[in-house]
């Protein structure tokens, strides 16, 4: 979540994205999530990088070997090299006045090490510096960087103490991540997050693995809804996701059946232990073909 989609039935308080600054969980709880996910072998899992200095090994890895990859940290890790670098306003570019203007310091704060983190991320995945990437926004909330770094899609979330990004060199990423232990209501989100076969699938499980299952489900169909660039735009209950017979994450119960548009997707869901649950949509696209060269009349004498 990233503060963007106001829904009842998400119970909470505290400013901001809703929720204090504190980490989800138990006290440390987060620190041994965060370590043990240098211990996963899979390349969709999210890599916890601690500070600007990295180690960006891990990063540079996935992004060689599958053309993108997720980054998770601690906004206080960052908090001290973001506001002492002396860049700072023309790396937030024209996110300046939105950070000067944001009421609640902790907001104001973690919005500044957010696009911190994403500048850190993209400047990486594309060599160059942070500080030549200019950052924008689609109608509905996407962040895109305009020209130097335009081939690269971008993504993030932030919640909590938590700060997620996604970057990929071969098609559109979302990226979103919620509070575990997020109080959430079945009886008030059904109709607007389920499919009616969702909405029957969870209303039969016990009221502990349904809260789960439905926190699951809306952060796949946040990251989804991001990675498509729609925000707010589009209806959670006008698409649902099921389990092929291989297990993998598919879209379902799309209206006439989907389109072109729905195939080549990636979903995945990561638990960071009992503190969060972190959700990535990724569509990889065909290479482009490079454009053919002019053809040269034939030389007349």
């Amino acid at each position: 979540m990233n503060g963007g989609r106001a829904v009842p039935g998400l119970r909470d308080a505290g400013p901001d994205a809703h929720r204090s600054l504190g980490a989800a969980g138990p006290p440390g709880a987060l620190d041994e999530a965060l370590a043990a996910l240098a211990t996963l072998d899979a390349l969709d899992a999210p890599v916890y990088i601690p500070g600007a200095d990295g180690p960006w090994d891990a990063v540079e890895e996935r992004l060689e070997t599958t053309g993108r990859a997720v980054v998770c940290t601690r906004w206080g890790q960052w908090l001290t090299s973001a506001l002492l670098h002396p860049e700072l306003r023309s790396l937030l570019g024209q996110d300046w006045p939105r950070y000067r203007q944001t009421p609640v310091a902790s907001g104001r704060l973690r919005f500044a090490v957010s696009r911190f983190v994403m500048k850190h991320t993209a400047a990486l995945a594309l060599g160059v510096e942070a500080s030549a990437l200019d950052l924008g926004y689609q109608l509905g909330g996407r962040p895109v960087l305009r020209g130097l770094g335009g081939e690269l899609e971008v993504s993030l979330a932030h919640t909590d103490e938590l700060i997620l990004v996604g970057v990929s060199r071969t098609g559109p990423i979302g990226v979103d991540a919620e509070p575990a232990d997020r109080d959430i209501s079945f009886e008030l989100l059904r109709d607007q997050v389920c499919t009616p076969r969702e909405g029957e699938e969870l209303a039969a499980l016990p009221e502990e693995e349904r809260r789960a299952r439905l926190l699951r489900l809306w952060t796949l169909k946040e990251a989804y809804t991001k990675a498509l660039g729609h925000g707010l735009r589009r209806r959670f209950s006008a698409f649902g996701f099921a389990r092929d017979d291989g297990g993998r994450v598919v879209l379902a119960d799309l209206p006439g059946g989907g389109d072109a548009g729905d195939v080549g997707w990636d979903f995945v869901t990561h638990p960071l232990g009992e503190c969060y649950v972190v959700s990535v949509a990724h569509r990889t696209l065909p290479p482009t073909a490079p454009a053919s060269p002019p053809a040269v009349p034939p030389r007349r004498d």
